[in-house]
């Protein structure tokens, strides 16, 4: 069992590298490692089945149960941070006390496996915002989303900010990754609908009958959707505005979509 290291300087070369994987996608990339921070989202990467290569805590903040983790991970490392080296690295300072170094996976489209026969799945086609993929991943697990699928993507999956913006739930929800036209095609292979967010030739989303095989698709709120998949678009869907502006957050558009079909659905 790794256990005993204790860590009281910045420089340390673990430290150093836990900020760069923290802040550079090219070194996440490289390595095929990245870092979740907090109780809840390590235990979802836990039950997520990710690889731990490190945990790193701070006995003065939080108190860690080591050989009940080790049971589980028997092959981490475990370090001690001295709180204020664990407060200068962590992006929460001293309420948590937990960081974990882990393995990134794949998110290839032929690992998306549809268990159900009448899948909802949600597509968000280059989003530019961390925390707008966050709050997407967050609302698929709330509603329990076949899947989540993201065409060319602005940021890579383990950017911090979408680990933590999404409270971890990256980690319970099959996602897959792909181009626009790939992920088209992944659809249109398996028999799903494909339903967008659009403002033309649209319908009222209420009026749409989610209780087939759907995808939802959203776009980006300054841009919407590329042609290709208002080209494909089974049906153009509309969330009527009352107020003076014509669109809102995508994530809160996404949300309002998919607890309809969730009501359709009757859960």
């Amino acid at each position: 069992m790794k256990v005993g290291k204790q860590i009281s300087s910045i420089q340390n070369p673990l430290v150093k590298k836990v900020l760069i994987l923290k802040e550079k996608s090219r070194e996440r990339k490289k390595t095929g490692l990245f870092v979740v921070e907090g109780k809840r989202e390590i235990e979802l990467a836990q039950k997520g089945g990710y690889q731990f290569q490190t945990l790193l805590y701070s006995p003065e903040i939080v108190d860690f149960k080591i050989h009940d983790f080790l049971k589980i991970h028997p092959d981490c490392e475990i370090v001690e941070l001295a709180k204020t080296i664990y407060e200068k690295i962590a992006h929460r300072g001293s309420t948590e006390g937990l960081l974990a170094v882990c393995e990134t996976r794949s998110h290839t489209l032929d690992q998306i496996l549809l268990k159900s026969e009448n899948p909802l799945i949600l597509v968000a086609e280059a989003p530019e915002k961390p925390g707008n993929i966050g709050a997407l991943l967050r609302t698929a697990d709330a509603a329990a989303l076949d899947a989540v699928l993201v065409a060319n993507p602005k940021s890579d999956l383990y950017n911090p900010n979408i680990i933590r913006s999404s409270v971890g739930c990256l980690f319970t929800s099959q996602v897959g990754v792909g181009s626009t036209k790939e992920i088209i095609q992944f659809l249109k292979q398996n028999g799903i609908k494909i339903r967008c967010a659009a403002l033309t030739a649209s319908k009222i989303y209420t009026k749409a009958d989610f209780t087939e095989p759907t995808a939802i698709i959203v776009g980006t709120e300054s841009m919407g959707l590329s042609s290709d998949w208002l080209e494909n678009s089974d049906e153009n869907l509309i969330i009527p505005m009352r107020g003076q502006i014509d669109s809102m957050n995508v994530s809160v558009s996404a949300a309002i979509l998919i607890f309809e079909a969730g009501r359709q659905r009757g859960f």
